[in-house]
């Protein structure tokens, strides 16, 4: 790990919605010192969802052009700041330029650095609560409600080749919009031609109930919609019935969180697995301040960090 930081560059932005309600704002600071950069300082950049262009290449230009800037995560406009910027890059990392993506920029040697880091740190997340082989041993499905940049980062560790058997029986990507929708297909095809992958256009959440209703056990159920966080509500209703024994994973890990609440009530008459977002929240951000500050975080801090998050999430109401 290392501990040297330059004098003239500690700064990381923040590109959100919300950022100052991010547990980042308290935890970056804690963090920071423990890897040794001890006036590392973050800034939010709040934009509005589904932003211009020209704001999202604001932004892209301050990042690049600051003497003190590292780099920064972005959240909720990944795909959109992609298109809109892509052209003031000098590197796009192979996943950030098949999925047409950005979570994370790094500036080096007056050079902007592009990459799409969610699917290292979803695949880290799903690790930490999906049983090994669950695939393979009980053929359940997948269920992703959203097709934006996290649901297909997700898919990426589904359908990877490399975990031979142990994949869905089935993929379905449900979105409100059919042009996300139809985009998440054309990615995911180029990628996983031979995979068996659904695409619905689910407009309203009972249609969502309609997918979900219709799930083999054993299966897991993703809310990757950002309802619950960016906004109020969740991806289904009140009626929608999960599978048995199966997974139930809220992107979110702050806001009202209603997909969570729905599948509690859920939880001991269907043996249901609930995982909110806080690990994959974790996993997301130190992959890519890792990036950013040109630095390892093992398995030993990541677990440092960790605890230091849990002690700050004692602090406050989530």
């Amino acid at each position: 790990m290392q501990h040297r930081e330059k004098e003239n560059a500690s700064i990381m932005y923040f590109i959100g919605t919300s950022t100052r309600q991010s547990s980042i704002m308290p935890l970056f600071p804690q963090w920071m010192r423990a890897l040794g950069f001890e006036n590392a300082k973050i800034k939010g950049i709040d934009l509005e969802l589904h932003a211009k262009p020209e704001a999202y290449r604001k932004a892209v230009a301050l990042i690049k052009n600051d003497p003190s800037s590292r780099g920064a995560l972005v959240t909720t406009h990944k795909i959109d700041l992609y298109h809109a910027a892509k052209d003031m890059f000098d590197y796009l990392d192979p996943f950030a330029q098949n999925l047409e993506e950005l979570s994370c920029l790094a500036t080096r040697d007056g050079k902007l650095l592009g990459y799409a880091i969610d699917p290292i740190s979803s695949g880290l997340a799903m690790k930490a609560f999906i049983p090994e082989g669950f695939w393979q041993k009980h053929k359940g499905e997948a269920l992703i409600m959203g097709a934006g940049g996290s649901a297909l980062a997700i898919c990426t560790n589904l359908l990877n080749k490399d975990n031979g058997d142990n994949i869905p029986s089935r993929v379905i990507i449900t979105n409100r919009s059919r042009p996300r929708l139809e985009s998440a297909r054309k990615k995911l095809q180029k990628m996983y031609p031979h995979a068996v992958v659904e695409y619905r256009h689910c407009p309203e959440p009972k249609h969502n109930d309609a997918a979900l209703n219709l799930l083999k056990p054993y299966s897991l159920i993703v809310n990757a919609t950002g309802l619950g966080k960016d906004r109020p509500g969740s991806p289904i209703t009140h009626d929608g019935e999960f599978p048995p024994n199966s997974l139930a994973w809220d992107l979110n890990y702050r806001g009202d969180l209603l997909f969570l609440h729905q599948a509690s009530r859920q939880k001991e008459k269907k043996s249901l697995h609930i995982e909110d977002g806080w690990t994959y929240f974790l996993h997301g951000w130190t992959q890519v301040i890792s990036v950013v500050f040109d630095l390892q975080i093992d398995g030993a801090t990541f677990d440092q960090l960790a605890k230091i998050a849990a002690a700050e999430q004692q602090k406050r109401t989530w």
